[in-house]
Parts: C-alpha cells; sequence; structure tokens
C-alpha cells in the first residue's frame, strides 16, 4: 500500500508537469535552467543558510522541550542533510523522516524524535497557512475563486484542529496518561508534546519567530527567483502569489517539490496578468535555487558517511558504550520513554 501511495504521488507530480509542458511547451521549463546565473545562485546559498538556521533553531527549541538533547550546531548540519535529501529524493519529505529517526535513535526515544520533527513542521506550515489566509482576504483579487475557498477551508481546519486539540487534552490528557489502553496513553502522550514543544510561555514566542523568519526567508528566494526569471513586477505584487505557491508545494504529490509549485504558479501568474509561462519559468528557476540552497547537505552527508565507516571498520574493542536516554520534563516525559 505505501508503494503504491508513493508511486501515485510521483506519476501525479509527472501528470502535472507533462500537462504544463502540453499547454505551455517545454519552453518555460527550459528557459529557467538557462537563467541560473552567478548572483543568484550566490544568493541562494546565503539565503538558505539563514532558512535553514532559523528551522534548525525552531526544531532545537521544541526537541529541547521534549527532553531530547539537541545542539545548534548540530541541528543546523542534520536539517541541511533533510533539505538535500528532500530535494533529490522522491516525495519530498524522506530527509525529514531520516532526520527524525537519527535524532531519535541518538537521543534514545525515537517516538520523541519524531514528534519532535512532526512539531517543528507543523509550526511552520500553521504560519505558512495563516499567511495565505491573510492573502486571501486582504487581496482576495489575485487570487482564482478555487483557491480562495481551499485556503480558507484550510484554516478553519487548523483552528478547529488547534480548539480541539487544546479542549481534548485538558479533558481526557490527565486521565489517559496513565491508562492500560496503549492509544490512549500515547494520545496523552502526544498532547502533553504539542503542549511542551509548541504552547508554553516559553515556546510558542520563539517558535512563532522563527517560523516567520523562514517563511520571509523562502519569500526572498522566490522573488531572486523572480528577479532571475526577468519578472519585473513589483515585490507587493508578486508575494501573495507566492506565499500560494509555497502552500501548494506541500501538496504530497511531488517530485522533490515540483508538480503541484509549478502548476501553481502557472495559474496565478496567468491569473495576474503575468502570464502562464512565466510563472513556470518562475517556478522553476525557484526549485534549481532551493537544490544549490540545500547543496552543504551533501557534503554533511558525505562527511558523516566516511565517519560512519571508519567507524564500522574501527577493530572492535569488546566495550559496549550505555544507551542514551533523554531526561524529559515532567511525568509526562517518563510515561514517553516507557510508551
Amino acid at each position: 500500500m505505501k508503494r503504491a501511495l508513493a508511486w501515485l504521488r510521483i506519476l501525479g507530480a509527472a501528470g502535472i508537469l507533462a500537462v504544463l509542458v502540453w499547454q505551455l511547451g517545454s519552453a518555460a521549463f527550459l528557459d529557467g535552467l538557462g537563467r541560473i546565473s552567478v548572483p543568484g545562485v550566490l544568493a541562494a546559498l546565503v539565503i538558505g543558510f539563514a532558512t535553514t538556521l532559523f528551522s534548525a533553531g525552531r526544531w532545537q527549541i521544541v526537541a529541547t522541550r521534549l527532553g531530547l538533547r539537541l545542539s545548534l550546531r548540530t541541528a543546523v548540519g542534520d536539517y541541511y542533510r533533510a533539505l538535500f535529501l528532500n530535494g533529490v529524493l522522491p516525495a519530498g519529505v524522506l530527509g525529514d523522516v531520516h532526520r527524525a529517526v537519527q535524532h531519535g535513535r541518538d537521543s534514545g526515544d525515537v517516538p520523541r524524535g519524531v514528534r519532535a520533527v512532526v512539531l517543528e513542521r507543523t509550526a511552520g506550515q500553521v504560519v505558512l497557512i495563516a499567511s495565505a489566509v491573510t492573502v486571501v482576504l486582504g487581496a482576495p483579487s489575485v487570487v482564482p475563486g478555487a483557491f480562495r475557498e481551499v485556503v480558507v477551508v484550510a484554516g478553519v481546519v487548523v483552528v478547529l484542529a488547534a480548539v480541539a486539540g487544546l479542549v481534548v487534552g485538558r479533558l481526557l490528557g490527565g486521565r489517559w496518561i496513565h491508562s492500560p489502553s496503549k492509544f490512549r496513553r500515547g494520545f496523552a502522550v502526544t498532547l502533553a508534546d504539542v503542549r511542551l514543544g509548541l504552547l508554553t510561555r516559553e515556546t510558542w514566542p520563539s517558535v512563532g519567530f522563527l517560523s516567520v523568519a523562514t517563511l520571509a526567508g523562502h519569500l526572498a528566494l522566490f522573488v531572486v527567483a523572480a528577479r532571475v526569471a526577468g519578472v519585473a513586477a513589483p515585490v507587493w505584487q508578486l508575494v501573495p502569489l507566492m506565499v500560494l505557491a509555497l502552500l501548494a508545494m506541500g501538496l504530497p504529490l511531488n517530485i522533490g517539490g515540483f508538480g503541484p509549485r509549478e502548476g501553481v504558479c502557472a495559474l496565478l501568474f496567468g491569473a495576474a496578468g503575468l502570464g502562464a509561462a512565466q510563472g513556470v519559468t518562475v517556478a522553476v528557476v525557484y526549485g534549481v535555487l532551493t537544490l544549490v540552497a540545500s547543496l552543504p547537505g551533501a557534503g554533511v552527508l558525505l562527511v558523516r558517511s566516511v565517519a560512519g565507516f571508519r567507524v564500522t571498520r574501527a577493530p572492535h574493542t569488546g566495550a559496549v558504550p550505555a544507551p542514551r536516554v533523554a531526561a524529559g520534563p515532567g511525568l509526562e516525559s517518563e510515561v514517553g520513554l516507557k510508551s
């Protein structure tokens, strides 16, 4: 079943790209590749470092609040590696899966390591959805009707899910934390981690600020891509389109981010009078610059792979290292380590 879903994602992205080539021709794609320049590459590397630093800082805050050890230096390296793997592997999320599982193993608590990454990425998506809703409400004229409905529904779902989670956590979290049912206990532990990782006074201001800063970095790279592609439209006109394009990139029908982004940019740029082909070109340039920005992750992957190979080739001394167990905050963490 999982393999079938993976193939459906790939085929869905390929189908979107095939329709764009059929309707607009291959020139929009090839023109985007031909416009990549040295200044654009340098800008991508600088902006990519900033956004990776912000994202890694957000991850460190969430993971630390959940009782997992994670230095900022390690977080930046792991995040770069995840971004590179996301960009070169199908589905666009396998790097994050690797990051979550590997950090969980290193910390001695895989489930909590996975939850830390899920919560960190969720925080970014919530800020992105809130920005998209703001665009829809503030500049409805630049958004096609179908997009308005989808974005508004997504915003309503996020709000309702947050309210429901808080209410259920208040009513059942304390009672289910010691339940003999594995499902109820796991649900209670997850709610406790959501509260600790995102909703306390010590976490949400920092996590929210870093999420906004990360989104600003992605939008800045999109503006650079537009300028490299030859689009001279003012920034205030481009940003609403780019927010919606970033939202489309979260759809599980992409190949390293390619697919929905190009289709949405073609639709939005065409509706804004900037030309559908121009939108595809901007999206392609953005995809290439995003991959360029993640290239330090290839270096991290290579260095750590060589280091791991040397460790496995080293003679065994017979000493067995003690397992690393993260000290969790309070009773919730203790239960989480047992579950």
